[in-house]
């Protein structure tokens, strides 16, 4: 995969991503003020029911007392016309004249007002009847003049009550009796809560609330006891209107779990949205985390063919240039040179199957199919074997291997070749990275029941970034094509799985310039 595709492909996924998120955030946000506006719908719908609950509740009680105040009393109306129509007609065919009367009549009475407890001596009340008459008169008794004293020959008479118009009076009358009574006469604490609390789970608001009843923004007692006035979370509706359209009443009520109520509506839908959303960063993050992988993978695989085929060039073009020379008829007649060319082609092959090895025995570590056996040994001992293996090389490059040796024990549980092997690993390593002679010091300490062991050279060192990524497979640090330093990145990564195997740890601390210290740690056995 190219590399601008790959970053084409890095950039629509994380804004598909983004958009994704962007989209939940919105879901929720809007869901939240859904929930906030329907719930804000349902508390003033219930405040309304319960205002008018509360107004047509006093306004029966108030008739009753009045009716039965009448009743009880036996109080004489003060009857009063207050409008009154006449319609005459005439009858031609029957020779009649008709008179048709319609009065509306208020009856007014005066009751005593104790038993409203109003502070007043009496209260009026009033009611409309509507008495409609009609009378039928001969033509001939009243003669041409139309004197209407003379006796109807027919006269109908209908008394009805006026129910609508003396509500209205009714209320009228019941607003101004009691628009200057005090709001605790009129109704009590107890009856606002379980009046709200009924009509508030009617529309499906379950919670506590507080409430109180305010006069002109002053408290009255009619509140429960932990009401707080605050304006932006509290809803307020007038009760106990008057005569004139003035609300000196409000009823206020809020909520202290109101926004855990309205989360709790739509807490299902946004732990499914979070969920799904983490999923998606999830799976996008180790999309992403993959392609990286096997783009670097890729690259590693490339130079990791590139340093093979440099390694096994060298020995195949060393172990043709032998053949042919051993071919020449002047050099296969001396024995000596026949010899020499056929030791380098023996060596060159030898070096050879000792990478082919190397990549064998990482794989089967990977696979853990590598049988490891361990067993008592002295890493004195290992380290003094590793050292000769690599001795003629540094003698060759004028360098040194000092060891200091200062652990007084040094038993451990190990696998003798392949732990001189991981030493060797090491060794040949700081050779290979000393641009000049190799210095190398090797040394060892007991630490409680752990031995160290610290292998320490003056080479190139490496930046923290090459220190984080040594010990992965394949990996070499990046010289771009240039392949002065043998290797195909499998050394350290076999030198870490094998020491973990053993129980052990290894770590690095080096300074580009400075050298490298490699230390690895392992238990000891008594």
């Amino acid at each position: 995969m190219g590399r601008k595709l790959f970053v084409l492909l890095v950039i629509l996924m994380s804004v598909s991503l983004i958009g994704i998120i962007l989209v939940q955030a919105f879901f929720i946000k809007n869901s939240v003020e859904i929930e906030e506006k329907q719930f804000e719908r349902n508390v003033k719908h219930a405040l309304s029911l319960v205002s008018k609950n509360l107004e047509d509740r006093e306004l029966e009680d108030y008739t009753k007392k009045a009716l039965n105040q009448i009743r009880r009393h036996d109080a004489k109306a003060d009857t009063s016309t207050i409008r009154e129509i006449l319609v005459k007609t005439q009858d031609n065919e029957r020779d009649e004249t008709i008179i048709y009367r319609n009065t509306v009549l208020e009856e007014s009475f005066k009751v005593p007002s104790v038993f409203f407890d109003l502070g007043v001596d009496s209260v009026s009340i009033s009611r409309l009847f509507s008495e409609r008459e009609t009378k039928i008169y001969s033509n001939t008794a009243l003669g041409n003049g139309g004197d209407l004293n003379v006796n109807p020959e027919r006269t109908y008479r209908e008394y009805s009550e006026l129910p609508e118009v003396t509500k209205k009076i009714m209320e009228d009358s019941y607003r101004d009796t009691y628009k200057n009574f005090p709001i605790y006469k009129r109704v009590s604490s107890e009856e606002v809560a379980k009046l709200l609390n009924y009509q508030l789970k009617e529309d499906g608001i379950g919670i506590d609330f507080e409430f109180a009843i305010y006069d002109k923004d002053l408290a009255t007692k009619v509140q429960s006891e932990n009401f707080e006035l605050d304006k932006a979370s509290t809803y307020g509706i007038s009760v106990y209107s008057g005569n004139d359209n003035q609300n000196d009443y409000r009823l206020y009520v809020n909520f202290p779990d109101r926004r855990k109520f309205l989360f709790s509506t739509i807490i299902k839908a946004i732990v499914l949205s979070v969920v799904f959303t983490l999923i998606i960063i999830i799976a996008y993050s180790n999309a992403i985390y993959q392609l990286i992988k096997q783009r670097k993978i890729s690259q590693i695989k490339t130079d990791f063919i590139n340093n093979m085929t440099h390694e096994f060039k060298t020995p195949i073009a060393t172990i043709n240039l032998a053949l042919d020379a051993i071919k020449n008829p002047k050099v296969i007649e001396d024995k000596e040179k026949v010899k020499r060319y056929l030791k380098m082609i023996k060596d060159e092959n030898k070096r050879m199957h000792a990478q082919v090895e190397n990549v064998l025995r990482i794989s089967k570590l990977e696979k853990n199919e590598l049988n490891i056996s361990k067993d008592r040994v002295k890493l004195h001992d290992l380290i003094e074997d590793a050292i000769t293996h690599v001795e003629l090389i540094v003698e060759d490059r004028k360098g040194y291997v000092k060891t200091h040796l200062d652990a007084t024990k040094s038993s451990i549980l190990a696998n003798e070749s392949h732990f001189t092997n991981v030493i060797v690993n090491i060794l040949d390593n700081a050779i290979k990275y000393s641009d000049d002679e190799p210095k190398i010091d090797v040394y060892t300490e007991n630490v409680g029941n752990n031995i160290l062991l610290k292998i320490a050279d003056q080479g190139n060192g490496m930046s923290k970034q090459v220190q984080r990524k040594i010990f992965e497979k394949f990996y070499r640090e990046h010289t771009g094509n240039v392949h002065n330093v043998k290797g195909h990145g499998l050394g350290l990564a076999y030198v870490k799985r094998i020491v973990e195997d053993h129980h052990g740890h290894i770590s690095v601390e080096s300074e580009k310039g400075k050298g490298s210290v490699f230390t690895i740690k392992l238990p000891l056995i008594s």
